[in-house]
């Protein structure tokens, strides 16, 4: 069964809602782009576009791994949504792959994003 914090992140991605939330001491803005399992632990890839990180957060934002777990205060807002200028290269954040909003996923999620 999945956590309440997975489906409103599920539920973030299906409407195109940006996610705020506090990960690891810092606030964040991200959109999800990819949601799944790894080795049991919920997992979203993200694309962090605002907020703190341990390491700073390049102008533009950045492509980010979280453990759903470790998210709190999580809330959608409207808002643009952010992917970065591209992600060409695999993805190792979500191992069994539930969601992906690309229509043109290579991962063969479990669930499609609604047009």
């Amino acid at each position: 069964m999945a956590s309440s914090t997975y489906d409103l992140i599920m539920q973030a991605m299906m409407k195109r809602r940006q996610v705020l939330c506090l990960y690891r001491g810092h606030a964040r803005a991200i959109c999800p782009i990819v949601l799944g399992h790894t080795a049991g632990r919920e997992r979203v890839l993200a694309f962090q576009f605002a907020g703190g990180a341990s390491s700073g957060l390049p102008p533009g934002g950045q492509w980010k791994c979280f453990d759903v777990a470790g998210m709190s205060e999580v809330e959608l807002r409207e808002g643009r949504w952010h992917s970065g200028r591209s992600h060409s290269q695999p993805q190792y954040c979500v191992a069994d792959v539930d969601l992906d909003v690309n229509p043109d996923s290579p991962y063969d999620p479990k669930r499609k994003p609604r047009r």
